[in-house]
């Protein structure tokens, strides 16, 4: 478990590492016995109902010009909004 811990970055607690190792081991459980099912000609699924897109249809549209959008950003560069690097909070 701490194996895995370290591999997501976690910092876990030994309450949380003895939590965790149990319910790792129940879903690897329940892996276990699906894999020993037969599922000859089941279709995998990724949703067990089907899915309906209720969202508007996405289609263009006027948007503000470049400049207008870029007018209050405090630094724009050639055109874009300028972010600092990820590097400059390390």
């Amino acid at each position: 478990m701490l194996h895995v811990a370290r591999l997501a970055r976690l910092k876990l607690t030994e309450d949380e590492v003895e939590t965790m190792t149990g319910d790792l081991s129940g879903i690897l459980e329940h892996v276990d016995r699906i894999s020993n099912l037969d599922l000859e000609g089941v279709e995998p699924t990724s949703h067990v109902v089907a899915l309906e897109n209720v969202w508007r249809a996405d289609e263009p549209r006027p948007s503000l010009p470049p400049e207008v959008a870029l007018a209050s950003a405090p630094e724009p560069q050639d055109g874009a909004f300028r972010v600092p690097s990820p590097q400059a909070d390390a």
